[in-house]
């Protein structure tokens, strides 16, 4: 799909309303119980960026950035404040933070990827916008260099070592990221009188899937 690697400005994202979203089917049988089903393996996320403007200033770099994108036409980078990494938002990133694979001693490439664990439960999220220069990587509890054991592909989430980690080691990661989104509509509207005056555009953004 068309992308932009840009990030949407992150002084706009922040304030803004979202977060995950998942589609749930639900049948209720004729004897009270239900079965339940979904279609997605990940769950989708979905944001409203006009909560985050305060001024008139901030409208004019939405609607820039709004028209580069050309609407819905072409996906960016968002940072969603309450999610972007991979340790806890009030932490900071470790190598150790997230387990991403084990070495098999002949894979060279690895996908960043965060878990998301609760009550024995855990679903892994394929991480694909990780934030240049923030990514570490860690085996068998050693931390290694970028540029040196391994390359980061920040278009992608791909970690590629220069050797392959050997059989049963543990690889490790550490990032900020972004989310792929694009905008969820091809109008923006705006009255400066009623925005003035504290009320704010809908500026509906929705999370893409990227192969």
């Amino acid at each position: 799909m068309a992308f932009h690697d840009v990030r949407f400005p992150a002084n706009l994202s922040f304030g803004s309303v979202g977060g995950p979203e998942r589609r749930t089917e639900v049948v209720a049988l004729t004897n009270g119980f239900e079965e339940r089903n979904t279609p997605w393996a990940e769950a989708r996320r979905r944001y409203d960026a006009g909560l985050g403007l305060r001024s008139l200033d901030d409208i004019a770099d939405l609607i820039a950035f709004f028209e580069a994108r050309q609407g819905q036409l072409f996906g960016f980078r968002w940072k969603d404040w309450s999610d972007y990494k991979s340790c806890k938002p009030s932490e900071s990133v470790g190598y150790e933070d997230q387990v991403i694979a084990t070495g098999d001693g002949v894979t060279v490439a690895h996908q960043l990827v965060k878990t998301y664990a609760s009550g024995g439960a855990a679903q892994r999220r394929i991480i694909r916008k990780p934030v240049s220069g923030t990514v570490r990587i860690g085996l068998q509890g050693d931390e290694l260099q970028e540029g040196v054991h391994y390359q980061v592909d920040a278009a992608t989430g791909s970690v590629t070592f220069a050797t392959a980690p050997a059989v049963g080691e543990r690889i490790t990661a550490g990032f900020e990221f972004d989310v792929p989104v694009r905008f969820d509509t091809d109008r923006i509207q705006v009255s400066v009188a009623s925005f003035q005056a504290g009320d704010v555009p809908q500026v509906p953004v929705v999370e893409v899937r990227l192969g």
